[in-house]
């Protein structure tokens, strides 16, 4: 198995040399590893230039996972490419894992994260629309090359849970997703006052354009997308009578849920009829090649 690893960061250099130690010392010597920084202002650039062990930097200056991912992915050679964030250390049992998966002839494996936060219910798949979705985990995450060319890499309209899509699109070309413990990274979360808050807007942005580029407009759609707006909105009703969120920013949210809603369904038409392959991704890894800033190659 030849494996690329891409390792995505920003303004994260502690953790990032903590994941980069883990692999040097956890995969083989042959393992690729490209870090894509971007846009860090914590002297990220310049530690990790003076590792040997990190074959490719890539600078890119957009916040957003899936342009990372894709700009990893142009410049990975291996034919199993990995997907992890740079907060993530991994276990000495992760190359293994994937290496046993592949072996296997699994196209997709993926594996647990501890110390991050809170996600939903990844080993179970569900049914969406009559097909079967298995999801997983996007900054820990191992594909087959040619798997990632037949989806042309990741959906970069999505600022929020990219492999969400990336997902159902998996399923839609019929691949399977294999969930393997012993794939497993930790995420070792600071003492700097932990996670931001969601961003509504872009979370449910993201949730009704790949629902409806993958779907259409289907009554399934609709309901998946109210019935996931109805439970957060409840949940700000519990957070508003605790006295941890305001009234007037529970409808500061709503309204941006609202809009973003009628603009991710509105924009996952399009799309859908963009690219009517099964693939569906007509803002993937082929339609631009200015992703990097700069690029520094050892290889």
């Amino acid at each position: 198995m030849e494996l690329s690893v891409v390792v995505s960061t920003l303004n994260d250099r502690e953790r990032l040399l903590s994941c980069l130690d883990a692999l040097a010392e956890r995969t083989p010597s042959s393992t690729e590893v490209i870090v894509v920084n971007g846009p860090s202002s914590d002297g990220t650039t310049g530690v990790v230039r003076e590792r040997d062990d990190v074959e490719v930097l890539v600078e890119i200056s957009e916040r957003n996972p899936s342009v990372s991912r894709n700009a990893g992915l142009e410049l990975a050679t291996g034919d199993v490419v990995a997907f992890l964030d740079g907060e993530y250390a991994i276990d000495h049992s992760w190359y293994g894992a994937i290496e046993e998966a592949i072996t296997d002839e699994t196209a997709v494996v993926t594996g647990p994260v501890t110390g991050g936060p809170v996600t939903a219910d990844l080993q179970s798949p569900r049914r969406v629309a009559g097909q079967t979705v298995t999801l997983f985990h996007g900054d820990n995450v191992a594909f087959e090359r040619s798997v990632l060319e037949s989806l042309d890499g990741f959906d970069e309209y999505i600022e929020e849970e990219s492999e969400r899509d990336c997902a159902h699109r998996v399923a839609g070309l019929g691949h399977e997703v294999s969930w393997t413990a012993t794939m497993a990274a930790r995420c070792e979360v600071g003492t700097d006052g932990g996670r931001a808050d969601p961003d509504w807007g872009a979370t449910y942005r993201s949730l009704s354009y790949r629902l409806a580029k993958n779907y259409g407009l289907r009554p399934t759609v609709l309901a998946r997308t109210a019935g996931s707006a109805l439970r957060d909105a409840l949940s700000g009703v519990c957070r508003l009578a605790s006295g941890e969120a305001t009234p007037t920013g529970w409808v500061s949210d709503g309204t941006d849920v609202i809009a973003n809603v009628t603009h991710g369904l509105w924009d996952g038409v399009r799309a859908r009829y963009a690219d009517r392959s099964s693939r569906r991704n007509p803002n993937g890894l082929s339609t631009r090649h200015d992703r990097a800033v700069r690029v520094y190659d050892r290889r």
